[in-house]
Order: C-alpha cells, then structure tokens, then sequence
C-alpha cells in the first residue's frame, strides 16, 4: 500500500509534484484544500471569510483525517496544514510524508507565477510578500522538518525537474 504525504509552504510545489508522482505511480492524487472545497462547496478563501483562519483549520483538520485514511493516495497539504493540532504527528503515524523545502526567494517567484488566490498573501506587494514568506516560514520550519523525508525543490521551473524530484522520492521510499 502506497500512502504519501506531501507537505511544505505555499508555492513549494506540493501539488505540481504531487501529480506527477501519482501518475507515475498510478495511485489517485488529492490535495486537501480541493478536497475541502469539494467537500463543502466553497472556496478556502469563502472558508476563512466566514470562518476565520482558526475555522478553517478545524476543518482542515477534519478533512484531514478524513483524506488521510484512504489507501494508495498521494495527498499534498496546506502550507499551514503541519503546524496546528497534532496533525504532523497523525500525518507521520498513517503515511511517508515528505517536506519539500525551497528558499523563500524561490518560494515567494512560485507565488507570484501561481494563478491562484491565496488568503494569506493576498495585496502584498513583492518586498512585504518575501518578507511575509522569510518570517512565517521560519515559524512553521520546526513542524515541517518532522516529515520524516526531506526533498530540497528550489529549482521546480521545468517538467525535467519535475520529473527528477519524482525519481527521487521514489528513491527515498524504495518505491
């Protein structure tokens, strides 16, 4: 039974790798916020509009649990996902879970590249978006590093990239 947990900050590439090891993998690729979207019919940004951050991530958590369990999956995470309850500890207990780390630099040229709306940078111009990126990534570094593999994706910009973080995860969990 093939079970992965992708997790890492905003723009890392969870969802882009993610895919592209399903596929490869021939397994079925969820990310938890289209999950959660899915689920209630809503956008994560409508989520914490009505909700706040702190309802959110009671639900994240929720579906968390919820996705986490089903078999043969490849799951990518929220940035924010690791870093509240236990949910790095149950993530660990159910699954291989990899952080894929990148420099806030390249972090922050992902987020500006990406087409999607992002609750917690959303009208930051670029200094306060690198400086939001160096600061948070700084607190949620000591749950990420808890993954029990580490991937280093800073240079993600091309399909042969992809392709190689895929051959090295495969690498990593003999798989």
């Amino acid at each position: 039974m093939v079970r992965i947990i992708l997790i890492g900050y905003m723009g890392a590439g969870k969802t882009t790798v993610g895919k592209a090891l399903a596929a490869e993998l021939g397994v079925p690729f969820y990310d938890l916020d289209w999950y959660i979207t899915m689920r209630y019919r809503k956008s994560v940004p409508e989520i914490f509009a009505e909700r706040g951050e702190e309802g959110f991530r009671d639900l994240e958590r929720r579906m968390l649990h919820e996705a986490a369990e089903f078999e043969n999956i490849v799951l990518s995470c929220g940035g924010g996902t690791p870093c509240f309850f236990d949910n790095m500890e149950y993530m660990n207990s159910l699954a291989d879970t990899i952080y894929l780390k990148a420099e806030p630099e390249v972090l922050a040229m992902h987020l500006k590249m990406g087409k999607g709306k992002r609750p917690l940078i959303e009208g930051k111009t670029p200094e306060e978006l690198e400086a939001y990126i160096h600061e948070s990534l700084q607190a949620r570094e000591p749950y990420y590093t808890q993954a029990k593999y580490t991937l280093d994706v800073s240079l993600l910009e091309n399909f042969t990239k992809i392709q190689e973080s895929v051959r090295l995860i495969r690498e990593m969990l003999k798989i």
